[in-house]
């Protein structure tokens, strides 16, 4: 599978005091703000640039990330994001090696369902070591919603 390694996901109580704070530490450039509703999960997050890394900061309203920070706390990192050319050739090679994706609530996901809020077609892994999840994002899609959530009003 052709993998390249996007970012890590951080759970935040406050997004807009975290996001000052890699502003201010790592001179980070902040995206804009978005939202994500779906299936009873909602959260609000932004993504971090600084030098070539970047991170998506998540603070949680509802659905299992609330679940999750209420239990281990802020500052969790729960996700490893991944880039692939060909989502969908991912997705095959999951399922011939015998994992089933699934979506953001851990239901099984169809190939012909990947699309995401967000626009960018988007796969998750079983979790299989306690709350870590890995996301597989389409990379194309994935590069242009990132320069877009960066682009000026």
């Amino acid at each position: 599978m052709d993998l390249k390694f996007s970012h890590i996901d951080v759970l935040v109580a406050d997004l807009d005091e975290a996001c000052r704070y890699y502003a201010k530490v790592f001179n980070a450039r902040i995206s804009k703000t978005l939202d994500w509703q779906r299936g009873g999960l909602h959260v609000r997050y932004a993504v971090v640039r600084f030098g070539s890394e970047r991170l998506m900061l998540v603070q949680p309203f509802a659905g299992n990330l609330k679940d999750l920070m209420d239990a281990k706390g802020e500052g969790t990192i729960y996700r490893h994001c991944y880039s692939t050319p060909d989502i969908e050739a991912a997705y095959d090679e999951l399922v011939a090696s015998g994992v089933q994706p699934e979506d953001e609530n851990g239901r099984p996901l169809t190939r012909d369902n990947l699309q995401s809020p967000s626009g960018t077609r988007i796969l998750w892994l079983p979790k299989r070591f306690g709350q870590f999840s890995i996301e597989l994002l389409e990379e194309r899609e994935l590069e242009a919603f990132i320069e877009q959530a960066f682009a000026e009003p």
